[in-house]
């Protein structure tokens, strides 16, 4: 009687423990989009280390700026949103690496740039997605003017820009490109247009922003305990290649 008890305690204790935590993405496919198996790269396995933990994730997709506000919010049932690079912020503090993206420059073929640092970008008429963050140094330059940021609302009409020279390159991820391209019927008739560039500007970690308050603080311990876990490089390998 004593050991059927016990059992059960045990499992009543365990489902009580489980509970379902909410965060917001956008459509940045191969990493996430609604659309996408398993909802991308990124999900796939945030979802993997929150399971591991015992916990459901449940993921709503918005446009990034309003993904990023609606977690942002004092009470909101969103605990944080991803996937994100690390910046500073006093709003929100992050996850241990979620895995990696090849951040650099989509060009049009016809017209390469060539650079080894991004001090070479001078002068330049850069393309970046408007409130993304990208490299330190990049955002610095641009936002002194050294470089001519050209900001747009997508990837996609950054592609269409190169595409069409109006700008000299768009800073992208490579995984992203390579499926938009692969992918957006938009896209056909100028993919033979644009290429990445070799040289990276970095390869970026990926990380859930997690509210900077007690909930946030929570969960972020809990999804870092998930993710010692579980193998993050095969499930992004797996899922990209």
């Amino acid at each position: 009687m004593k050991i059927t008890l016990l059992f059960i305690f045990i499992t009543f204790s365990n489902f009580v423990a489980a509970e379902t935590v909410h965060l917001t993405s956008l459509a940045w496919p191969p990493y996430s989009d609604k659309s996408l198996e398993q909802q991308g790269a990124s999900v796939a396995v945030a979802k993997a280390a929150f399971k591991a933990e015992g916990h459901e994730l449940i993921v709503d997709f918005y446009p990034w700026s309003r993904a990023v506000n609606s977690a942002l919010q004092a009470n909101s049932k969103y605990v944080g949103y991803f996937p994100e690079y690390m910046h500073e912020t006093s709003d929100f503090i992050f996850s241990d690496a979620t895995g990696t993206g090849p951040l650099g420059l989509v060009q049009n073929s016809a017209k390469p740039i060539t650079f080894s640092s991004v001090n070479d970008l001078s002068g330049k008429r850069i393309g970046v997605v408007q409130d993304y963050v990208n490299t330190k140094e990049l955002d610095d330059m641009i936002a002194s003017g050294t470089i001519k940021g050209d900001a747009a609302p997508s990837d996609v009409l950054n592609i269409k820009k190169v595409a069409a020279g109006r700008i000299d390159a768009a800073v992208i991820d490579a995984n992203v490109l390579k499926y938009l391209l692969a992918t957006d019927k938009s896209l056909a008739g100028i993919k033979s247009k644009v290429a990445m560039n070799t040289t990276l500007l970095e390869d970026k970690k990926l990380y859930i922003a997690f509210r900077n308050d007690a909930e946030g603080q929570k969960w972020q311990t809990i999804y870092n305990q998930g993710l010692a876990k579980i193998d993050v490089n095969t499930i992004m390998a797996n899922y990209l290649k």
